[in-house]
């Protein structure tokens, strides 16, 4: 992976002790800066808030530093957990992982980051595009489009409507 001018080469070692404001993706080496807005603030903590009030037994936070590989690191912008890490950094596989795409994302590079979580085993994938309030699961290979009200994971435990997800 090239540097760019938003990206700083680290170790894996000095990654896992740094804390930046805000966080950083680790991509074999390369510290990845992540930017959000407005609407993709205000969807996440949409799904952050409607996920703890439907579902108070299920661990779900914000921006939680998961390795997807050995040299990889990301931030998915919720992850849901059935129970509680035991490690400073998600090691294993999450329940969901959703991503909410910024105006600066490129498909491309979204793609590459779902391939990833699901690689890891996360059964569970959602992308949430806020300006075009589309939404899609990924099932390896494919991304598929919601064209329902509701986005659900794959056993129905879970569900969201678009109303509690766009709301303004």
């Amino acid at each position: 992976m090239a540097a760019s001018p938003d990206s700083f080469w680290v170790s894996l070692e000095e990654y896992l002790r740094t804390s930046y404001d805000p966080d950083m993706e680790f991509v074999d080496g390369v510290l990845v800066e992540r930017f959000g807005g407005w609407l993709h603030s205000l969807v996440q903590s949409n799904i952050l808030v409607a996920l703890r009030r439907k579902y108070p037994h299920l661990k779900v936070v914000v921006e939680f530093r998961s390795r997807t590989t050995a040299s990889r690191y990301r931030i998915p912008d919720v992850t849901v957990l059935l129970t509680a890490p035991t490690t400073r950094y998600l090691l294993e596989a999450a329940f969901l992982v959703v991503e909410v795409l910024s105006e600066d994302d490129s498909m491309t590079r979204v793609i590459g980051k779902l391939q990833e979580y699901a690689a890891l085993g996360v059964p569970n994938i959602w992308l949430i595009d806020p300006r075009m309030k589309l939404m899609w699961v990924y099932r390896p290979p494919a991304l598929v489009e919601i064209e329902g009200d509701t986005v659900a994971v794959t056993d129905g435990s879970l569900e969201l409507s678009r109303a509690e997800i766009f709301a303004e």
